[in-house]
């Protein structure tokens, strides 16, 4: 097994139309006003940018993100991602109701060194850390949807 790979899925759960939340995920430099964890984009051109996380635990991950598919019909925006993790990541959006149920799929190798030498024991909390990043990313979007900017639920 391969302890510096990862997947992850999250489902969230929007009480705003496909269209108005492919437009909030899309617009990735506006994530640091609504999520949390974001705490830096920074554009380098059209296509890129570079973007600097940190949750609970006291590390930064730095990538840079490169679009691969923005497709506003279909409800898919997807990246590429290389620096301290290399893969990629997908939201996929489709009608809820009169909501929207946002699915975020990732996978990558996390190559920063601190990670990689703590890899097998720091596994479970990693894991943690990137389940509460995104609870934290599902309540500031729907915060960030309904206006408020109060980050609840």
């Amino acid at each position: 097994m391969d302890w510096t790979h990862y997947r992850f899925l999250s489902l969230w759960s929007l009480a705003a139309p496909p269209d108005v939340v492919y437009g909030a995920l899309a617009d990735a430099e506006s994530y640091p006003r609504w999520w949390p964890q974001v705490r830096e984009v920074t554009a380098v051109d059209d296509l890129s940018g570079v973007i600097r996380i940190r949750s609970v635990l006291p590390y930064d991950l730095v990538f840079t993100a490169r679009e691969v598919r923005r497709d506003r019909a279909a409800g898919i925006l997807e990246i590429a991602m290389t620096g301290d993790v290399d893969g990629w990541a997908r939201w996929t959006l489709v009608a809820e109701g009169a909501g929207t149920r946002a699915r975020y799929d990732q996978e990558v190798h996390v190559t920063k060194p601190l990670l990689r030498r703590l890899a097998v024991p720091g596994r479970p909390v990693f894991r943690a850390n990137h389940a509460l990043m995104m609870r934290a990313g599902r309540r500031g979007l729907a915060a960030h949807l309904r206006g408020t900017g109060s980050g609840q639920p």
